[in-house]
């Protein structure tokens, strides 16, 4: 997906993973029981905070790292029809490690 969207400061861009449709037992969730996703794949970077020296906090993520980020975190916004989350770096919880 060729991204319209650039963030500022340490802001990331996440792309949610949607929710499992079927728990480990096989049960198959209807969408109303289906918890909001808290893991999504990074699209693009910020170019980092501006400390007080005037130099720039590097950003410990990279464009297609998944990461893990909190229930109610971010701002969603629709950009060409995509769902997209927009998120500091401090909102994000984890990066998963494969």
């Amino acid at each position: 997906m060729a991204l319209k969207v650039r963030p500022l400061e340490d802001r990331v861009v996440i792309e949610q993973i949607e929710a499992e449709e079927k728990t480990s037992g096989g049960i198959v969730l209807p969408d109303t029981a289906k918890e909001k996703p808290q893991r999504g794949r990074v699209l693009a970077v910020g170019p980092g905070k501006m400390l007080d020296s005037g130099e720039r906090s590097p950003i410990g993520l990279t464009e297609g790292d998944e990461v893990l980020f909190g229930k109610y975190s971010g701002t969603d916004i629709k950009v060409d029809g995509h769902e997209i989350k927009i998120l500091r770096e401090s909102d994000i919880l984890a990066k998963i490690v494969k």
